[in-house]
């Protein structure tokens, strides 16, 4: 397995990835029932076994005992790859690498993580857990019998040797995955709002209301709960999941759909029932991403995707930027400027020194912080680019 490790920028990764604060999320279609991640905080080391109620699809997930297994909030990182991939291949790009360069702080922030110094070391185990977790199965596995990966096939810290300045990373992402969300109808929108869940259960619920019930109409999608409960691989008896799960449905708080219980005559058991939220926004055909040539394509209510209300991300990037804007803190169109200008660096790091710069004379104290701070690198960029 690939570990944390000083590394020398090559050409290969002079480009970096753009932050997607305000970019459509999506996450991969075929992850989004299937039990391929543990639901709970604690470390998992019990292996995930699963077959599919008509005995057709089947996953084994096996987990590093000296890691434990992936997460479904290792998972977000997943999210944010599948969501840049997505994106490039709606913008017609040629060739979508399968290894991505970004920065930590980009990333902890498109899914809701705080940028503190422990956010930054979970940040590498939840790489590690998603390199060492092993899974086994016949989803997606063509011409063979099984198809066998980790989410992840190694990630690497970028420093630069000469300045120990740190250079973000590369990700490089298995070919299940890559091929997942290339393939048409392979992924799904997903709302923001996700990230903020805190429960492991609650997740997965989402993930399931969004991919059974996005197009299901006004009726929704009903699961008998023993379904639910194998879908999930949760651990723990089926009696305490309906308990937590009854519990989750009397709060129902899943973004942009409903949930409840429904006991159906001469049933034993109950079912869960997921509707859209009527104030959600309207469903749009999916957007269809790039497929082999020999790849069926894939239609139904699950494929569809909800269309992106603009005009809200539009108010909270403004209204981020002004609250950011006045804070000391670097704005998105910021960030934007930095890396069509001076790409390469390690804006964040070098924001700590502009500040400390700041604070050593209280006349410096920019009227303009936005373009303080773009200049302040700018000087650094022409100084030491031959250093790139």
């Amino acid at each position: 397995m690939t570990r944390t490790a000083k590394a020398e920028i090559s050409d290969q990764f002079e480009l970096f990835l753009p932050y997607i604060a305000d970019m459509p999320l999506r996450d991969q279609r075929e992850m989004m029932e299937r039990p391929f991640f543990s639901l709970a905080k604690s470390k998992r080391v019990k292996p995930i076994d699963y077959v599919s109620p008509d005995g057709k699809a089947w996953v084994h997930v096996s987990a590093n005992p000296d890691y434990g297994m992936a997460t479904i909030w290792d998972a977000d990182i997943l999210i944010y790859c599948a969501s840049v991939l997505a994106d490039m291949a709606r913008r017609g790009l040629n060739d979508i690498p399968r290894k991505l360069h970004l920065m930590p702080y980009d990333l902890l922030r498109a899914i809701h993580r705080p940028t503190t110094g422990r956010a930054y070391e979970l940040l590498g185990q939840s790489l590690d857990r998603l390199v060492a977790t092993t899974i086994k199965t016949n989803i997606r596995a063509e011409n063979r019998r099984e198809a066998t990966f980790s989410w992840l096939d190694g990630w690497t810290q970028l420093v630069d040797e000469r300045t120990e300045r740190s250079r973000g990373m590369t990700i490089e992402l298995s070919n299940w995955f890559y091929e997942g969300v290339l393939m048409q109808g392979g992924v799904l929108s997903i709302d923001r709002a996700y990230f903020d869940l805190t429960g492991g259960r609650e997740r997965w619920l989402y993930k399931v209301a969004r991919k059974h019930a996005g197009g299901a109409g006004e009726g929704g999608f009903a699961i008998s709960m023993p379904t639910l409960f194998e879908k999930s691989g949760a651990e723990g008896q089926y009696r305490r999941f309906k308990f937590e799960l009854a519990k989750i449905a009397e709060r129902d708080p899943l973004p942009g759909y409903t949930i409840e219980l429904e006991q159906a005559e001469g049933k034993k058991e109950p079912a869960l029932r997921m509707r859209r939220r009527k104030d959600a926004p309207a469903v749009a055909p999916a957007t269809a991403s790039r497929s082999p040539a020999n790849a069926p394509a894939r239609t139904g209510p699950e494929e569809a995707v909800e269309a992106v209300d603009a005009s809200m991300l539009i108010r909270r990037s403004v209204a981020s930027l002004s609250a950011r804007a006045g804070a000391g803190e670097i704005s998105d169109a910021t960030f934007a400027t930095l890396r069509a200008e001076c790409p390469g660096w390690d804006y964040q790091t070098l924001h700590q020194d502009f500040k400390a710069w700041i604070g050593g004379d209280a006349e410096r104290t920019p009227v303009n912080y936005q373009k303080a701070f773009i200049g302040f690198v700018r000087r650094f960029h022409d100084k030491n680019k031959h250093q790139l």
